[in-house]
């Protein structure tokens, strides 16, 4: 991608059209491009999903919705709160409209017969013929990401390491003297450019990668989630959205199978289309969904916004928020790193350290460095601070802690009485039994019927529960 833009850059176009020019650039040249598209001095076109790329280096938007394109003057925060006071707008005049249209038809219906009023019941149909139907913007429903959360929260913390060196050969580490701390509920981000380690260090707290020296130390029962881009290609083509939330639930009822898949994002038929024809970024919900199933207690995001939308994008915003573990962050999408990670640990010279600054100070620093910030890059659009936003969602947890309990609740009765259910089944396929002992079978097949009732009464609490804590 680096190779690809410079090429296109060095022939300074006149019209320069850029399609999705940030995915697979690192977080260091995406604020360089950024800052090199605001100023540059002909026509530029660009297609992106990165919000601030669009709030910093384009001065109008060009929205295409219903077959139709609408210009906005501004960048994306702009043309975000225009569209909404137009949707507003819309709405008004349809029920203005509708009024009108209602009073109209009301005259035509009570003095068309009348000789005296019928050339003013004529008039009436030709402005109601006239009254052409206001076509609103729709928005379009944004599908939730949800990650499940873990069910106890362990003793910080959550991992540890003493000294530790890593890399791939023998005696030639990519990162050394890594002596850090997670704990739970930290939102950290991974700063440096590509090529100093960043992946080296996700797939040693993964446990992708076994430390070459130093210690690791590991929470007792630790989950983590691990989703990185190049896993996309490890789905299975020929499989649904089902098939694989069923090989992770091998024996659980249609229902819970079918809601957790709905859970994920992929409702209804949608399920059951094969992931050969899923979307890119269906493709990554679904990878997200695999990865976190388990209720991890730690999520590691590899560049996770590469084939989302602007929505998708909100919705994953969204979810970290909520959710009650720890998160490492590796983008390039400087809006969700500022919206979720608290913590910035810089990847540079062969080590990780804390760094100490936000992703302002950050960026004044490699554009200095690179002698590329000569002027002021453009002003963006006030948004709501990171911290309010971290603030908000921390309360946020807490206040669903109990409906996440009462999930939580739901699946443990649920697991048990279905296996209490296989071991009833496996006792009464034994056809002896009949004969040798009926009044035995006659109580176990009681039980068996009591179980099933109980199941989807379990079930059906189970889905109230899901729906409730979707809600909140």
């Amino acid at each position: 991608m680096r190779v690809a833009l410079a090429a296109t850059l060095f022939a300074e176009p006149d019209l320069l059209l850029l399609d999705e020019p940030t995915n697979y650039l690192d977080l260091e040249g995406t604020l360089w491009l950024q800052d090199h598209l605001a100023h540059y001095p002909a026509t530029l076109i660009v297609i992106s999903h990165d919000r601030d790329l669009l709030d910093n280096a384009v001065g109008h938007i060009l929205s295409l919705e219903g077959c139709k394109l609408e210009l906005y003057r501004g960048g994306y925060s702009a043309f975000a709160r225009q569209r909404r006071e137009r949707m507003r707008l819309d709405q008004k005049l349809i029920k203005k409209q509708e009024a009108q249209r209602k009073h109209l038809q009301a005259f035509v219906d009570r003095f068309r017969a009348k000789a005296t009023k019928a050339r003013q019941a004529q008039s009436r149909l030709k402005m109601l013929a006239k009254l052409e139907p206001i076509a609103a913007l729709v928005a379009e429903e944004m599908r939730p990401i949800h990650l499940p959360a873990p069910a106890k929260l362990l003793s910080p913390p959550i991992i540890a390491t003493d000294d530790v060196s890593v890399g791939y050969e023998p005696g030639h580490p990519v990162l050394s003297d890594l002596s850090l701390r997670i704990d739970n509920d930290d939102r950290i981000a991974l700063l440096g450019a590509n090529g100093n380690g960043k992946s080296t260090l996700v797939k040693l707290l993964a446990e992708r990668l076994p430390p070459e020296h130093g210690t690791v130390t590991r929470a007792a029962n630790l989950r983590v989630a691990y989703f990185a881009q190049h896993q996309l290609d490890e789905l299975d083509a020929d499989a649904s959205p089902y098939d694989h939330v069923r090989q992770l639930m091998p024996d659980a009822p249609e229902a819970k199978v079918r809601a957790r898949v709905g859970s994920i994002g992929f409702s209804g038929l949608a399920g059951n289309t094969k992931v050969e024809k899923l979307s890119g970024g269906e493709k990554a919900r679904l990878l997200l969904g695999l990865a976190t199933f388990s209720a991890p207690h730690l999520v590691i995001l590899d560049e996770p916004t590469n084939h989302l939308d602007i929505d998708s994008r909100a919705a994953l915003i969204e979810a970290l928020n909520d959710f009650s573990g720890a998160v490492i962050l590796v983008s390039h999408d400087r809006y969700l790193l500022e919206a979720c990670a608290d913590r910035l640990w810089l990847v540079q010279d062969g080590t990780v350290k804390p760094y100490d600054g936000d992703l302002d100070d950050y960026r004044r620093r490699l554009l200095s460095d690179s002698g590329t910030e000569t002027q002021p890059a453009a002003k963006s659009v006030p948004r709501q601070a990171p911290a309010d936003i971290r603030r908000a969602a921390a309360d946020q947890r807490a206040s669903m802690a109990p409906l996440r309990k009462r999930v939580t609740k739901a699946e443990t009765e649920l697991a048990h009485l279905t296996r209490q259910l296989h071991k009833l089944d496996l006792t009464l396929a034994d056809g002896g039994l009949f004969s040798r002992d009926p009044a035995r079978a006659a109580e176990l097949s009681k039980t068996r019927a009591n179980v099933v009732d109980a199941i989807a009464k379990a079930e059906q609490e189970w889905l109230a529960a899901s729906e409730a804590l979707q809600t909140a």
